[in-house]
């Protein structure tokens, strides 16, 4: 039985062509991202603000209308219900009172507690609170290991490699993040701790396409020391193609059911992995190996030219240079 191939052996697509067009791209969306940041500011969850969320299980599917109703009744301030993790759950998210501290918090969801329960005596319920002090804490430390684990990858690509890759792979995770930042300010979804996880998973991913990319980018500078950089980005490109397609591929297939049927406690999550993984397959092509170009990067940057009979010496590129 003949294995089925997504990218045939021959593959010569010329991707250094678009480099230039992807370079605007990729600036123009990054900016915006971070000006969309600036402007709409992110819808941020409880982890990040403060107050609580009181969770309510009921025997039967939930009825969310009169929950919605009830709670809206109380003047308890704004409140946002949805289903958590199954039909018969209900999530109800509320920001602290402004005054009186944790007893006022309690006298709130002690209040909604009754008012639902008067009405659904089969329903049961947890609170959970972050104070604000908590929230700010974990706001700041959320940024700081996003921002750590981007600048160890740099570090850990320098000296694995040369200071060029360090830096196209930096340049790589601060796109992909920016991308992902902005489109939870675009779409206003909730931006929370899971989405935290999501980003440290996307930057885990490039860094693992961007690595594997680098790798065989290295072992061709070696072998083929006559080809001009271009044709060789697009060489190493082509050969790592079928790894790349297979991998996001597998994965984005797995997110998309979730996405479509799985829980919906999990959406933020589910939704920022898929794009990132979307946005970092665009980037470990358009943006990590480009980076090498514009860095002046060539065959005999890194390596002593090798003698005139070498094996491999006198391979040029098949690919034409954008």
């Amino acid at each position: 039985m003949r294995l089925l191939k997504l990218v045939p052996d021959n593959t010569n697509i010329n991707f250094m062509r678009w480099r230039n067009v992807a370079l605007v791209l990729s600036i123009i969306v990054t900016i915006a991202s971070i000006a969309l940041v600036g402007v709409r500011g992110l819808n941020l969850g409880v982890d990040f603000v403060g107050g609580q969320m009181i969770t309510v299980k009921f025997e039967k599917k939930a009825p969310i209308e009169d929950v919605r109703a009830t709670v809206s009744g109380l003047n308890v301030g704004d409140a946002s219900i949805q289903e958590f993790g199954d039909p018969n759950t209900l999530s109800i998210r509320m920001g602290l009172p402004e005054e009186g501290g944790d007893a006022a918090a309690a006298a709130v969801a002690s209040k909604v507690r009754k008012a639902i329960q008067a009405k659904h005596a089969d329903a049961k319920f947890a609170v959970d609170s972050v104070s604000g002090k908590v929230s700010n804490e974990l706001y700041k430390w959320g940024a700081i290991s996003v921002a750590l684990a981007m600048l160890g990858i740099a570090v850990y690509i320098w000296f694995r490699f040369e200071w060029q890759f360090g830096v196209g792979a930096l340049l790589t995770l601060f796109h992909d993040v920016c991308m992902t930042i902005g489109f939870f300010s675009l779409t206003q979804l909730e931006f929370n701790l899971n989405v935290v996880a999501a980003i440290l998973t996307i930057v885990g991913y490039s860094l693992n396409d961007t690595v594997v990319i680098y790798d065989r980018i290295r072992e061709n500078l070696r072998k083929y020391r006559k080809m001009d950089i271009v044709p060789l980005l697009n060489l190493s490109l082509n050969e790592t193609l079928s790894r790349t397609m297979v991998t996001s591929l597998s994965i984005m297939f797995a997110l998309l059911a979730l996405l479509l049927i799985g829980p919906e406690v999990i959406f933020g999550l589910t939704i920022a992995i898929l794009l990132g993984i979307f946005v970092g397959t665009y980037s470990s092509i358009y943006i990590s190996s480009p980076v090498l170009v514009w860095l002046g990067v060539s065959a005999d940057s890194f390596l002593p030219k090798t003698s005139a009979g070498a094996p491999g010496a006198e391979r040029v590129a098949s690919l034409n240079e954008g």
